[in-house]
Order: structure tokens, then sequence, then C-alpha cells
């Protein structure tokens, strides 16, 4: 077996912390990420010393705030977030339901904001969630203006099934991609959750490109779909033109 690189052992540190594992003993991080206690012991302790991880008073260590300033210069991350957050709580007043934003990474969608309804329905989402991008309104907003050759190639994948809802079939995820490249909105109803619909409009950069998606998850039962889709469109297209899109 090949020896794992410095940088490798270093990272994998961080990677066994996540949202179901916020906060690891040194004996924890050693077993997610492979390493002996020793090795464990040195980079947690040179990664503290840094600022990536703190350690509190019970011996036990958490994410360090260093981590959140380097995360913030990420162009999809703090920034555009700051560019989105007041189109993001103008569509919050206007519907009072739970409003997102959600870039791409990979065949999965990021949630890097998201603003709660007092009284909305419930969903399975916080900031630094993570879904496959066929389950959700903002993830077909995404993958439908995708180059063609990388959306045949995800469609051809598995796809998870969350709900019996949840497309899983190639050939209507196509034509669901068809239809929001012809509407102009995503409209994702009861794929994660059999209770909510969520409807979603791409996000445009400067040079026209999709970056991001902005989403309305409402109950299922009361949906109008008519009534949030230009709502959400007008919060897409500010945001688009906050970020330098001309169309």
């Amino acid at each position: 077996m090949t020896p794992r690189s410095a940088p490798d052992r270093l990272l994998s540190v961080l990677a066994a912390f996540d949202h179901e594992h916020p906060a690891l003993s040194l004996t924890d991080i050693s077993r997610r990420a492979g390493l002996t206690l020793t090795t464990a012991h040195r980079l947690v302790g040179a990664l503290t010393e840094w600022g990536a991880l703190e350690r509190d008073s019970c011996g036990v260590y958490h994410v360090g705030l260093r981590l959140w300033e380097i995360a913030a210069l990420a162009p999809r991350g703090l920034a555009l977030r700051q560019v989105a957050l007041p189109y993001l709580e103008d569509l919050y007043e206007a519907t009072h339901e739970n409003v997102q934003l959600a870039v791409r990474d990979g065949t999965e969608v990021v949630y890097i904001e998201w603003l709660s309804g007092r009284s909305a329905v419930g969903v399975h989402i916080r900031v630094g969630a993570r879904w496959p991008l066929h389950a959700t309104g903002v993830g077909l907003a995404l993958l439908a203006h995708d180059d063609p050759a990388r959306q045949d190639e995800y469609c051809t994948g598995p796809l998870a099934s969350f709900t019996p809802y949840t497309i899983t079939d190639p050939a209507r995820l196509r034509r669901e991609l068809a239809e929001v490249r012809r509407t102009g909105v995503a409209v994702s109803s009861r794929q994660v959750t059999d209770d909510a619909l969520s409807v979603a409009a791409p996000v445009r950069g400067p040079g026209g490109a999709v970056v991001a998606a902005v989403s309305v998850v409402v109950p299922e039962a009361d949906a109008q779909v008519p009534v949030l889709a230009p709502a959400v469109r007008i919060a897409a297209r500010g945001i688009s033109r906050g970020l330098g899109w001309r169309p």
C-alpha cells in the first residue's frame, strides 16, 4: 500500500469533522482519519496552534474560526451570500416560507444560505448540507443548464431515491430538465420528503453561466406554483444582476 503523504494525513484530520460529527475527541479523530494516535496528536496540535481547530475545556475538538475566515474568501461562499441576502430576504417576506440558496459541487448541491419560515414546512436542509442534484429544486435548476454531455453522464448514473416520488428514471429526468429550460423554473415535488414542494430558479454570473440557484420550499398540499414561480424568478434575476449579469 502506498504510504499516505503528509498533506493527505493533515486533510484527513479535517475531513473527520462533518455535520454528524462536529465535536470529536483525539481518539475519535484518530479513528475517523485512519491515523495512529501519535500521528493524530501531532497533526491536531499543529492545526490547533494555527487556529484550524479549537479545543474546549473538556478536551474535545471543534472546527476553528480560522477555517471560517479562509472559507469566507470562496467566491461561491460568503461573497455570493452577501450579494444574494437582500433578495433572499425579499423572497422570504413575500412568502414567509423556507428560502434557500445553493451551488453545485460535482453531483451534489451544497446549501450556502437558508432562511427558515416561522410556520413553514419542515425540511432536511441546513447551511452546508448536501443533496443529489436530481432530488431538489435547486439541483434541477443547476443541472438543467449544465453542459449536455455532463447532463447525460448524470442522468445515466445512479439516481438515489428518498421517497416514492423521487425521479429515478433517466428518461423522466431528461424531460424534467427540458421543462426547466423551457419555463425558467424547476419544480421539485415530494422528492426529498413527501410533504414539501420546491420552486427554484437559476442564478447567473457575469458571463451568463449559471453559478447558483435560489428556491422557496412550501407545503406540497398548499403549493401555488403559478404564484411562487414569478417571485422566485425575480429573486434569481436580482441576484444575477448583483453579480454583474446583464441579459
